[in-house]
């Protein structure tokens, strides 16, 4: 039997939409048939690129601001969020913070670790009991290849990604049986304005093109056909995964 990746008549909610991975996430989703809500801390609320995108695919478009910072903003759009029956939840949203571990300053510790993990448990708890209760649904969080190494000068954000692989397996055991699926796309290093201090710098541009097998730097759009596969039932028997879209970097 072929598989379906039809989404014809699913809600998905995108973090981080606006722009890059996420804005990427939310296209290939429209494109498959899936309604969107994307969710961004600075999304134009009418307007928006990925609005325009998702619309002339012709798919509804919802654009909600939420500054993933704040824990009362994430409790509110949780609570929004909650009483809507959400197919795919796209955990995307993310922020870096670059400091030598030595000098790595606390607030900037305590927000990504706010932003890139807790706030991503308590929207997924959230949104999840509804997806119980129905028995189905997707949970696709955005990991990285700092869920497997350690990074050089970001001790949060690869503190953070190794939490989000825990997550995702964690919230699979609960949650497999009931019908839900959690799996993450870890992505390698992808052109966006996240790795944009890598790209300015000769020496580790250089060194990060030299390991990558396929020989280039990803493109968002890289990520496109692992978040419909995860977002449909081609994936039904797939959960607790961490898929790498990484070029071959990983197996180097």
């Amino acid at each position: 039997m072929t598989p379906s990746f039809d989404l014809r008549g699913r809600l998905a909610v995108v973090t981080g939409a606006k722009r890059g991975i996420g804005f990427a996430m939310a296209e290939a989703l429209a494109s498959a048939g899936s309604d969107i809500i994307a969710v961004s801390a600075t999304i134009e609320e009418q307007g928006s690129a990925i609005g325009a995108v998702v619309t002339a695919l012709g798919r509804e478009f919802e654009a909600i601001r939420c500054d993933f910072a704040d824990r009362a903003a994430v409790e509110a759009l949780s609570a929004y969020l909650a009483a809507r029956e959400v197919d795919i939840l796209v955990n995307n949203a993310g922020t870096i913070r670059r400091s030598p571990a030595a000098e790595h300053p606390a607030d900037w510790w305590d927000e990504v670790i706010q932003v890139d993990l807790s706030s991503q448990f308590f929207l997924t708890q959230a949104v999840a009991r509804g997806m119980l209760a129905r028995r189905r649904g997707r949970v696709i969080f955005t990991a990285s290849l700092l869920t497997f190494q350690g990074g050089i000068n970001v001790p949060g954000y690869a503190a953070a990604k190794s939490g989000i692989g825990g997550l995702t397996k964690a919230l699979s055991n609960e949650w497999a049986a009931s019908g839900v699926t959690v799996n993450a796309i870890a992505p390698g290093y992808i052109a966006t304005d996240n790795t944009q201090a890598l790209q300015d710098d000769s020496e580790r541009s250089k060194a990060i093109l030299e390991r990558i097998p396929a020989g280039r730097w990803g493109a968002a759009d890289d990520l496109a056909g692992a978040t419909v596969f995860l977002a449909s039932s081609a994936s039904d028997y797939v959960t607790g995964a961490i898929i790498p879209v990484d070029g071959g970097w990983l197996g180097r």
